[in-house]
This record gives structure tokens, sequence and C-alpha cells, in this order.
């Protein structure tokens, strides 16, 4: 029989309750509690980010749902639009080609009919004259013979340009007519003689290209379609192809001229035949040929607008600084690159630019002269920039119109001034003896004495504009109207049709010293950057 204290009963009896939990045992559940409710508190959070991120998803997703299905009804219907119309575009094409076939016909009789061809188009005294003698050639798809009238006829560029839209109207083929009017030098210059080859006619093929458009715009869609035939199409892609097989030839894209740019960017534009493929070519030519006042619209209707704001830094970088102004404001990035510091810089550099011709010994006898013209220049081009863009507020042009004057007085001053440079001596080719002395009204100027004197210097051109243009959309297609508009919003230049780019600078008729001037106006302003000074405004 077993003791007492091995008896259940009394283990478990009321008079021996179980010992209290000790401290130790306590803490650990208070512990558990905690990293219990952190657990719970953490995992509440996580599934809280989860449901919020997959609703944002969601809604994300289902707005981008909503937009490609708008996308594609408003596609959808697009498509079912041009469908529509093709054949009603292409009715009124035919039509338009069978009665300018008619016309042209009459055309041919009549001028068979009459002896002087005068009798057939008339006089070319007025603008209907002017519209006469196009129409007579665009009704014949007489392209040698318009080629040679627009171009023997530059002085008259405004009436062509404005009237030339309305002539091609007639033609029964516009897009052909104008490829072989231009062929002569576009794509390749098939003139044979030197001397013709060194008159550029850019600025024609510019004009036939541009005039193009309104006649090949389609009449429901516009300029989203064009209305080229298939073959022409694969013609212009041809003639485009061959330009760039020929730029080897030309020097490369750095030597090519800015004239043959412009009309190999417009063909592309006229044609709708740019490429995606060849968008680093375009961006290398138009950051090229950047001074010319078109590269920012060609620029963006060839499909560059995302490169803009690395060619606008390339142009800065080469102080190109006005330049890079006109690309900011075509594509309004002038919250990024500022325009009024730009054109600070680019003053300063032009100073530096003309102390560094002042301090040059190898144009000791006429610096002050080309130091005086870069200036003009410089300023000029600024002064045009801020009235263009209206920026007097920011930057005040009166006192660069001082400085303007300024110089100009000084330099009409100075060439009031009898020239004091001796006359050189000159050593006769048989003997080696002295030549007689140079004849009385000879000029004693040794920089002048091959040029006729002259009253004044000519203005040094400011900026060279080319026409002005309808504007480009941001597609490879240009948008046009159904005739021919100024270029863009802004105002017209007074010079429209400036195309000489390649000329060489005037001759120089004589010199004149400038004592040397402080620049407080603007001469505090920079940013840095080495000067680099272009053609287009210094010659």
């Amino acid at each position: 029989m077993g003791s007492l204290s091995d008896s259940p009963g009394e283990f478990n009896s009321p008079t021996h309750p179980p010992p209290p939990p000790s401290l130790d045992e306590f803490q650990k559940q208070t512990s558990l509690m905690t990293t219990c409710t952190l657990l719970w508190k953490e995992l509440t959070d996580h599934f809280t980010w989860l449901e919020q991120t997959l609703l944002t998803k969601s809604n994300s997703l289902s707005s981008k749902l909503q937009n490609l299905d708008a996308q594609t009804t408003h596609s959808l219907q697009v498509l079912e639009h041009r469908e529509l119309t093709i054949d009603d575009a292409v009715s009124i094409q035919v039509k338009k080609a069978e009665e300018s076939k008619s016309v042209a016909l009459i055309s041919v009789r009549d001028e068979n009919e009459n002896e002087n061809e005068n009798d057939v188009v008339g006089e070319v005294d007025d603008s209907e004259g002017l519209l006469m003698r196009l129409r007579f050639y665009c009704r014949r798809m007489d392209g040698e013979g318009i080629w040679r009238f627009v171009t023997g006829r530059k002085k008259e560029l405004e009436g062509i340009r404005a009237q030339m839209p309305v002539a091609l109207g007639d033609c029964v083929d516009p897009a052909r007519f104008v490829m072989e009017a231009i062929s002569e030098v576009f794509p390749v210059d098939k003139r044979a003689e030197s001397s013709d080859r060194a008159n550029d006619l850019g600025w024609a093929c510019v004009l036939m290209l541009e005039s193009l458009i309104p006649s090949v715009v389609d009449p429901f869609l516009g300029n989203s379609r064009l209305l080229v035939t298939p073959s022409m199409k694969e013609r212009a892609k041809e003639i485009a192809e061959t330009w760039k097989k020929s730029l080897d030839q030309r020097g490369g894209i750095e030597n090519v001229k800015t004239p043959d740019v412009h009309t190999f960017l417009q063909h592309l534009i006229t044609f709708g035949i740019v490429k995606k493929e060849d968008i680093d070519l375009y961006r290398k030519l138009v950051v090229g040929s950047a001074w010319r006042r078109q590269m920012p619209k060609l620029a963006v209707s060839l499909g560059l607008g995302d490169k803009m704001p690395d060619m606008i830094e390339e142009l800065i970088s080469r102080g190109q600084q006005v330049d890079a102004v006109h690309f900011t404001f075509e594509v309004g990035l002038e919250d990024r690159f500022p325009p009024v510091p730009l054109l600070k810089a680019f003053l300063k550099d032009a100073r530096k630019a003309a102390d560094s011709i002042l301090d040059d010994p190898n144009n000791s006898g006429r610096a002050t002269f080309l130091a005086a013209r870069k200036e003009q220049s410089a300023l000029r081009a600024v002064i045009k920039c801020i009235e263009e863009y209206k920026l007097e507020a920011e930057f005040p042009s009166g006192n660069l119109r001082k400085r303007l004057e300024q110089l100009e007085k000084t330099k009409s001053h100075e060439k009031r001034k009898p020239s004091s440079v001796p006359a050189n001596k000159r050593t006769r080719a048989n003997n080696g003896g002295p030549m007689p002395p140079a004849k009385a009204g000879r000029s004693t100027n040794a920089y002048v004495s091959s040029f006729p004197a002259v009253s004044s210097f000519p203005a040094a051109p400011t900026h060279v504009r080319s026409p002005s243009h309808t504007q480009y959309p941001a597609a490879g297609v240009p948008q046009y109207p159904a005739g021919p508009g100024m270029y863009g919003s802004r105002s017209p230049p007074s010079n429209l049709y400036a195309y000489s780019p390649e000329a060489g600078p005037h001759p120089f008729t004589g010199s004149y010293q400038v004592p040397p001037m402080s620049y407080p106006l603007y001469g505090s302003y920079g940013n840095g950057v080495a000067p680099v000074y272009h053609q287009a405004y210094y010659r």
C-alpha cells in the first residue's frame, strides 16, 4: 500500500493549489504578444499596399484600354473615310488631268497659229502676264522652258513664288513636271561649264518643290495624303538615293553646300519619302546648315522633334547661339534654353572675335574694318532676334542700336579721310629696275587698288534669309494649305529670297581706323564657350 504523498487525491487537493507563474514566464508571454502584434501590423500594411497597388494598376490599365479603344475607333473611322474618299479624290484628279490635257492641246494649237509666242502668253510686265507665261510652260509640260524662265528672273521671285502654285495646277502631271524641271541641277549638277556650276540654283529648286505641294495634296484629306502616283514616288526615292550617294563626291556632309541640303530635305518632305533609318543623316545635315531660317521647321517635319534638345546644345557649343534660339522657339523649349543669356553670350563672343582680329598682325591694314563689320553683323542678328521673338522687355535693344549707329558713323567718318598709305615700289620685270610712278588717278592703298572707289561700304548682311514658307508639321508630311502662305505666323523678312549663302565676302573697297572702344553694354555676359562664327552672320 502506497504512502499518502503518492496518492493522487492528495496532490489535487484544494488545500494544495498549483504554484503561481514566474516573472520570466510572464515576460516571455508579453514578448510573444508584442511580436505577434508587430507581425500582424506588418502583414496588414503589406496587404494594404498590395491592394492599393493592384487598384492603381487596374485603373491605369483600364484607362489605357479606354484610350486604345478610342484610338482604334478613331483610326478605323479615318481608314473608312480614306477608303470612301479615295475614289472621289482620284476621280477629281483624273478629271483635272483631262481638263489640263485639253487646255494644253488648245494652247499648242493656238501657238502654231501664231507666229509670235508673246501673242499666246502675253508680255511679262505684271502679275497677270507672269502667270500667263508660267501657265504656258506648265500646260505644255515644258520643264526645260520653265526652268530657263524662272532662273533668268531671280529679281521677280516674289511674283513667281505667288503665281507658281497656280500655274502648276494646269499641269497634266505636276510631280513629273517639277522633277524634270529641276533635273539639270538636282540630284546632281549636270551643267558642263564650270562657270555655270558656280551659279547656285538651289533657290529655284526649293521654289518649285514648295510650289508643287498645293497641287498634290488630297482635296478631302489635305496634306495627310499626297496624290503622287506610285511611279513618281519611286522615282523621287531614287533621286533621294542618288543624292545621298553623291555626298562623297561633294566632300562629305561637312562640305556639302547649304542650298543643296535645303533642296534635298525639301524634296523628301514634298514627296513624303522621309525614312526613319536616315534620321541621323537628316540630323547632321540640319545642324550643318542650321543658320538657314527654314531649318528648324524642316527639322520638325523630318521627325527630329525629339532630338531638338541635343541639337540645340550642339549649336550652343559651336558658338551658334542665334541659331539655337531659332530652334528653341520652334519647339517651345524657351524655359530649358533661355534665349536672352544665349544672345548675350553671342555678343560677348563677337566682341572677343573682333578683339582677336585687331590683335592679328596679319590684318594690320584692314583689321579695324573686319573687326567692326563682324561686330555690326552680330548686333544686327541679335536685334532682329529680339524683334522677332518680342524679347524687348527682357533684353532692351536700345543700347545695341546705339552701338550699331556708333559703328556706322565711325566707319563713314573714317572713310572720308584721305589715305595715307604710300604707294608700293614696283620692279620692272625685265631688268630689275624700278617701275615708273603710278598713274595720277590710281589708288595708293594696297587693299583697294584692285577695286573701284565707292562712297560707302556695303552693309554686311545680318542673317541670310531664304524665302518664306508654309508651316511644316511634326510628322514627315508637311502641313500645307490649299495655296502658298507665309512662313509660319511670324512677320515676313524684308528680303524673303536672299539665297546666296555660299557667296564670298564683299570686296573691301577701303579701310578705316576705329579707335578702341569698350563694351560696357553687354561685355559682361557670356557662357565661356569658345567663339565660333559662321559666315551667315559675318561676311
